[in-house]
């Protein structure tokens, strides 16, 4: 069974953000980069899938030199191998470029089923898989917290959350999209041994050239969307203690404020 997924490396969530002076973009120095969360999930569960079924696991990445951490940290964990595109100009693309890239790599790959993170926690759009999925010409399910492959590799059952919290389980055909989410499995932590392995393990790097592309698909030229300002949210403000004796004249004092002042009732 092959298997490939899709990860991209982001900014560890305890980093601390800093804008560039004129917004243009934020200060990449100093930040600590990690693999996005929810590919995690999804490399646990190829990993899982390989474990019983057999077959190969690649990982396809998208980003600049610093994006080999993450990948040896998915080799580590037990990936077979990887493609790490990489240009220049490839900086810069927004969901849909990002998309069409990597479906270009996917021209050169074999593929029985395609796992992805729901989302990435930088951007948090939510929308690389599908665009991925319809440029593939492939079904897709998103939000999976559960998931069966056939013994035939021809159809997979997902589990997948809704907004209202219920479940649904859908039947799709493979090969197929699948955008995992945190209550699928339990990553595994890379061991030492397998630390050791990743070093020796194959990353193809990929270049624009590569994928025969041009430079008006990719980057800022390729992208829907264009960012022209950064700003960090308004610090909040200090909270406000109500004090007072009796419960009573606590709760009078806080419906006050709450009616008066923050008018939300």
């Amino acid at each position: 069974m092959n298997i490939v997924v899709c990860l991209k490396q982001v900014p560890d969530t305890e980093t601390k953000i800093q804008l560039k002076d004129d917004g243009s973009g934020i200060v990449e120095e100093g930040i600590k980069y990690v693999v996005n969360p929810y590919d995690e999930y999804a490399v646990e569960e190829a990993i899982q899938l390989k474990e019983k079924f057999g077959g190969e696991v690649t990982i396809l990445c998208l980003g600049p030199d610093r994006a080999t951490e993450a990948i040896r940290t998915a080799l580590a964990m037990d990936a077979d191998k990887a493609v790490h595109l990489n240009d220049p100009l490839f900086e810069g693309s927004d969901s849909y470029a990002t998309a069409k890239i990597l479906a270009k790599a996917f021209s050169q790959l074999s593929y029985d089923i395609v796992l992805t993170g729901k989302q990435a926690v930088d951007w948090d759009n939510s929308q690389v898989f599908s665009y991925l999925a319809e440029f593939l010409n492939l079904p897709q399910v998103s939000v999976v917290v559960g998931l069966e492959v056939g013994s035939d590799f021809k159809s997979a059952t997902a589990k997948r959350e809704t907004e209202g919290g219920e479940k649904e389980i859908i039947e799709i055909p493979l090969p197929a999209i699948i955008a995992c989410q945190k209550d699928l499995n339990t990553p595994r932590f890379p061991s030492l041994p397998g630390i050791m392995k990743a070093k020796k393990k194959e990353i193809r790097k990929m270049s624009l050239a590569d994928l025969g592309m041009s430079e008006d698909e990719v980057g800022l030229k390729g992208s829907k969307v264009k960012t022209s300002n950064y700003a960090l949210p308004p610090e909040r403000k200090a909270g406000m203690i109500i004090q007072g004796e009796e419960p009573e004249d606590v709760c009078a004092k806080l419906v006050k404020l709450l009616r008066e002042e923050a008018k939300i009732i």
